[in-house]
Parts: structure tokens; C-alpha cells; sequence
């Protein structure tokens, strides 16, 4: 990737990125394809499940969002775009 990155780069890549993660563990996959990606800034990333909250019932997994699952998203993200992010939940 150019040296240009920026949330909007992430979001293009985002469904590689997820496609990265399905790859090593899909309930690592389930947890993180409903994430928004909110803001980007330098290498944090924060994401937040407010659209898992528009469905009726329990959509949000948070509690089972651990620091390994986390590990798998950041791999993927290094994998697909070369940037080492951290990531946080609002």
C-alpha cells in the first residue's frame, strides 16, 4: 500500500481483511464481521457494533471478543495492508 493510508484505505480493504481472518479461524470471523470501523488514528484503530445492536436479540459478542481473537484481526490487517494496528472498541 501506498504511504498514504487512512481509515478510508482500511474500509477498502476491509473485506480482505476479514476474508484474512475466515482464513485462520471463522469464529474469530463471526466475531469481528459486523465491526464499523469508526476512526483511524495513527496506529489505533477503533471499531465499535452499533449496527449488531439494530437486530432483536443478543448480536453483539463482545464478551467473547478476546485479546487472542483481537490478535487474529490485527494479523489480518498487517497480512492485507502491511500497517501493525492496534485495535479498540468504543
Amino acid at each position: 500500500m501506498n504511504s498514504e493510508f487512512s481509515l478510508e484505505t482500511l474500509k477498502s480493504s476491509w473485506n480482505s481483511i476479514l476474508d484474512a481472518v475466515l482464513d485462520v479461524d471463522r469464529v474469530a470471523w463471526l466475531l469481528w464481521f459486523d465491526a464499523r470501523l469508526v476512526k483511524l488514528e495513527g496506529d489505533v484503530l477503533e471499531v465499535n457494533f452499533l449496527d449488531s445492536e439494530k437486530f432483536s436479540g443478543d448480536h453483539n459478542f463482545k464478551s467473547a471478543r478476546n485479546p487472542e481473537q483481537t490478535a487474529k484481526l490485527v494479523s489480518a490487517i498487517f497480512k492485507v495492508t502491511g500497517k501493525k494496528l492496534e485495535v479498540i472498541e468504543s
